[in-house]
């Protein structure tokens, strides 16, 4: 079964774009799709315990959720600050979902 993995940059401050490149990351694992979310760059904001109903709504249909530990570290945040659903991951990983043959990937 292929993978999506869906890559957000910008935070929930950014607009509503951010909030629903999230929902639709939602809506395919709600359908029973493999997928994934990493939160990059001030998309990491989003992690934050409480900072966007769309990221709990994603992890409790079953969607993985991602952070990159780099973009994290750099706006001086730590893992307890993040939702418990959250995963910190380093590129070396994201690479080799990236290409991974059965990843469809969408960078927003």
């Amino acid at each position: 079964m292929p993978e999506h993995l869906l890559i957000e940059s910008e935070g929930p401050a950014y607009g509503p774009g951010a909030v629903r490149f999230v929902t639709d990351a939602a809506h395919l694992a709600r359908a029973g799709d493999r997928t994934s979310l990493l939160l990059v760059d001030n998309a990491v904001f989003a992690a934050v315990a409480g900072a966007s109903a769309e990221i709990a709504d994603f992890t409790g249909v079953g969607g993985e959720l991602l952070v990159d530990a780099y973009a994290v570290h750099q706006r001086a945040l730590v893992p307890r600050d993040l939702v418990p659903e959250a995963r910190l991951v380093e590129m070396d990983e994201v690479a080799t979902r990236l290409l991974a043959p059965d990843t469809r990937v969408v960078w927003h």
